[in-house]
């Protein structure tokens, strides 16, 4: 396997605002005692990404002042209304000079994928040209790692909640899928309903 350790960063998208949640930002949503955006990080961490960036929005303040992100970089995304599109690329912008050569991208309101599914797709990691994604039952999800030789074409089609699914499907036969629903569970935190899978 290729050496990943700081090659490949975690960037997790956490600015979302939970409109179907009473405006409640996902980042904040108690899980184990501590702030979602918490949980996120530490789960890539323990999968192996050394260093994360993490991409706020909805009350940005509030999340920095009441959760414990020590060696995360953090970045703001102003149009974080304008949905998933605008964070991943504010994310890939923030990483323009970091020295990374590619993204592990997970999203803040998944916690039913944890450290094995990112050490799986990790995995995957052969350099910047790399594109990767965990797969459930052999549908594509996350997280996804992007190989920087790739940043410039996501960021030009994330638009609105679409993220880089247009992209990711234009160059489906460049994407390796990783099974990875042996080890985590694909559900959203998006509903109030949904908050029954938090801890």
């Amino acid at each position: 396997m290729t050496e990943n350790k700081g090659e490949v960063v975690g960037l997790v998208l956490a600015a979302g605002g939970g409109r179907r949640l009473g405006g409640r930002p996902k980042a904040l949503l108690p899980h184990k005692g501590r702030p979602l955006v918490e949980h996120a990080v530490g789960e890539l961490r323990a999968g192996g990404c050394t260093r994360v960036h993490v991409v706020l929005g909805a009350r940005s303040d509030a999340v920095r002042d009441q959760a414990s992100l020590p060696g995360c970089v953090l970045v703001d995304n102003p149009r974080w209304e304008e949905g998933m599109g605008s964070s991943l690329r504010a994310g890939l912008d923030s990483l323009t000079d970091s020295g990374a050569r590619a993204a592990l991208v997970s999203l803040v309101d998944q916690p039913g994928i944890g450290r094995e599914a990112v050490a799986r797709v990790l995995a995957a990691y052969a350099g910047p040209l790399t594109l990767a994604a965990a797969a459930y039952d052999g549908e594509r999800g996350h997280p996804v790692l992007f190989g920087a030789g790739h940043w410039a074409g996501i960021a030009a089609a994330a638009t609105g909640d679409r993220g880089a699914r247009a992209y990711l499907k234009a160059h489906e036969e460049a994407v390796t899928l990783v099974e990875c629903g042996d080890v985590a569970r694909a559900y959203d935190i998006d509903t109030e309903a949904d908050l029954v899978h938090l801890e």
